[in-house]
């Protein structure tokens, strides 16, 4: 079983990336898993907390998920034309301290994905990330792109993804960086 975790970089109860992920679970192909993980209870990151007191146990979890898990998907809301700051905390979080970078990040197959209620559907966003996953180590998968724009109309009022179009382009997307993960797994 290719184990693949999954990260919703939004703390939004109702968030369509959260509704995304859940609706990525459903659509895995056989032989591969999507976790989820979570950013919820990681504090905002400060180099003196860090040396008074370590690394704080939801970030140790993290960084043991994001190791472990053949493949890495971030589900990325957009903020101000970029990636949301709480989401860029928890991934600073995760490579410290710096000698664990290789450890959790090195190698590790990566996509980037996300859902907007605007019409460019994370563009920017998914665009940010490119230099901090360069940065870390990681293997970007650029085989496909999912930006689901408009997404209020594509999930319903309890978060399922309804729209059948939007539904194929994302199976579609997860077989292929399974295929990609799994292959790096080798």
């Amino acid at each position: 079983m290719v184990r693949i975790l999954g990260i919703s970089g939004s703390l939004r109860q109702a968030s369509f990336n959260t509704a995304l992920l859940r609706a990525a679970q459903e659509l895995m192909p056989e032989g591969t898993e999507l976790v989820s993980g979570s950013i919820a209870e990681i504090p905002l990151y400060n180099g003196d907390d860090e040396t008074a007191s370590g690394i704080p146990s939801p970030v140790q979890e993290l960084k043991e998920q994001i190791a472990g898990a053949a493949g890495l998907l971030l589900f990325t809301p957009e903020y101000n034309n970029s990636m949301p700051g709480v989401f860029k905390n928890a991934i600073d979080w995760a490579s410290r301290p710096a000698s664990d970078i290789g450890r959790v990040f090195g190698g590790k197959p990566v996509a980037v994905l996300g859902a907007s209620p605007g019409g460019f559907g994370t563009i920017l966003s998914q665009n940010a990330w490119l230099s901090v996953l360069r940065t870390l180590g990681t293997r970007p998968w650029f085989e496909g792109r999912v930006m689901v724009s408009r997404a209020g109309s594509v999930f319903d009022d309890q978060g399922r993804l309804t729209d059948e179009q939007t539904r194929l382009r994302l199976a579609v997307f997860l077989a292929g960086f399974a295929d990609f993960a799994g292959a790096q797994r080798g």
